[in-house]
């Protein structure tokens, strides 16, 4: 990958407050990647799937509320 980035800022919505969070996400982990990340305004935590467009490589996050 030449003059890729593989790094991008992106951002999910919480699931359970329904407020925008930033996040730093990273390709080098795979196409596809799944972890809890907490909100930064209600500290609830998150289950985020983020997955890389590959022809792009843009990120898209789907949020579910991880108890």
């Amino acid at each position: 990958m030449q003059d890729e980035h593989l790094e991008d800022i992106t951002y999910f919505i919480c699931a359970t407050c329904g407020r925008k969070n930033i996040v730093e996400v990273d390709i080098t982990a795979g196409y596809q990647q799944e972890y809890t990340e907490d909100c930064q305004v209600c500290c609830r935590p998150n289950y985020l799937t983020v997955t890389f467009d590959k022809s792009t490589l843009l990120p898209s996050i789907s949020t579910t509320f991880e108890e």
